[in-house]
């Protein structure tokens, strides 16, 4: 078994294309994916709604990236969040870089005093990192046991949430 020496930090101008190339491929055979994660990160960026942005960097070599925008919440709460995507190159999936970008994104996220956080993904995933499903808040566009939640706040908010318009692009 490998033991991989990487770094967590925020992303740099410099890494926008190394960001691009690792979120292509950590999706080019992904199931689940719509092909536009790398377009909803762009989008993110030029439209200042990329809130947090973390590499994973290996011996000067992006292995991962993971993106946190803003979402809204019908009832008008604020300071919630949405993780994704997270991309981690083929070769280094299944090692943990993902698990620490999320860790150190939700990190991040207490930093800025969020309310909470959603993500869109696998519940037994997400779950490790105290994700869950919550029929307070929900998002209609995808099945409910795939939309979790995580309060930083104690208070968990009613509603629908949406993402921002960057999660519409198609290239």
């Amino acid at each position: 078994m490998h033991k991989y020496n990487y770094t967590i930090r925020r992303e740099k101008p410099s890494d926008i294309g190394a960001i691009d190339q690792v979120t292509k491929s950590a999706f080019a055979s992904a199931a689940y994916s719509s092909g536009t994660e790398s377009f909803i990160i762009k989008a993110l960026r030029a439209n200042g709604q990329l809130a947090v942005s973390l590499v994973a960097e290996e011996e000067g070599v992006l292995i991962g990236h993971i993106a946190i925008s803003p979402v809204t919440i019908s009832s008008g709460s604020e300071g919630w969040f949405g993780l994704g995507p997270v991309s981690v190159i083929p070769s280094r999936q299944g090692a943990g870089v993902g698990s620490g970008l999320i860790r150190a994104a939700i990190d991040a996220l207490k930093e800025l005093h969020a309310s909470g956080c959603v993500v869109l993904g696998e519940p037994s995933y997400y779950g490790r990192f105290g994700f869950r499903s919550d029929a307070r808040l929900q998002y209609l566009h995808a099945p409910a046991e795939y939309f979790q939640i995580q309060s930083f706040a104690g208070k968990i908010p009613e509603g629908i949430v949406e993402y921002d318009d960057s999660f519409n692009v198609t290239s």
